[in-house]
Parts: structure tokens; sequence; C-alpha cells
């Protein structure tokens, strides 16, 4: 009888370094989501402080309204506290700072001589009013000065 005999397989040699280099793959895969991780935590930081700057702004401007508001109540000649483009940086701190203030400005909700129209223009830092960064708060108010 013959017998058949399958001759063995010799095991597959593995190199002891065949896995050399993917630990550092998964090490740069890992500084580089770090980093993206990162860099967004900064994005976001950028954005907050920003918010909160427009935020400071807007506070400052209704603040410059009302107390002109106040101005406008207090005098004797309302008349007289029409003004165009008035510069309000160094009062208020407003970068580039403007109030205007319209005694009767015709429109539907104000068109009486005790309405007036407050508005205060800013442009925030690195913007222009050119490229349409600048801002503005606008308030209406009915104010029978004493005396009237």
């Amino acid at each position: 009888m013959h017998s058949h005999h399958r001759p063995a397989i010799p095991p597959r040699k593995t190199k002891p370094n065949d896995q050399h280099g993917i630990v550092l793959l998964e090490a740069l895969i890992a500084v580089v989501i770090f980093i993206i991780g990162i860099l967004g935590l900064i994005g976001l930081q950028a954005s907050m402080v920003s918010s909160s700057a427009d935020a400071n702004y807007r506070a400052i401007a209704g603040y410059v309204a009302q107390k002109r508001i106040g101005d406008i109540w207090l005098t004797s000649d309302p008349s007289s506290m029409a003004e165009q483009n008035t510069d309000i940086s160094a009062m208020s701190g407003l970068p580039s700072g403007l109030r205007t203030t319209t005694r009767n400005p015709g429109t539907a909700s104000c068109n009486t001589a005790d309405c007036f129209v407050i508005s205060v223009f800013w442009t925030p830092p690195g913007g222009t009013a050119q490229n349409n960064t600048q801002h503005n708060y606008t308030i209406e108010a009915h104010i029978t000065t004493p005396g009237t």
C-alpha cells in the first residue's frame, strides 16, 4: 500500500517588523485630530470675543440714544436738538461713532412735531463704512417737553 503523505506546509515566516510604522501612523493621525480640535476651539473663542464686543457696542449705542432722548426732553427748545452725523466717538467710546437726531421725519409712525428719531452709527474695528460693516441703532420717541 502506498500511503499518500502530504508534505507538511512550512509555517509562514512572519517578520517581527511587519507592523513597524503602524504605531507611528496612528500617532500622527491622533495629532492631526487633536490639532483640528484645537483650531476649532480657537475659532470659537474668536467668534465669542467678536460677539461680545458687538453686544457691548450695541449697549453703548442704546445708552447714547436714550441719553439724547433725555436731553431733548429737558430742553426748552426741542427744535434746536436736530443734528446730522455728529461725531460721538470720543464721548461714547464707539469706534467711528456718529449720531443723527431728526425731528418729525414724516414717516407714518413719526409725523408730528413731538416725534424724534435718533440714530447712532458705528464701524467696528477692522471694518469700513464702504464695505457695509457700519452698524446702527435707531430709536423713535414721542417727546412732550415741559411747558408744551
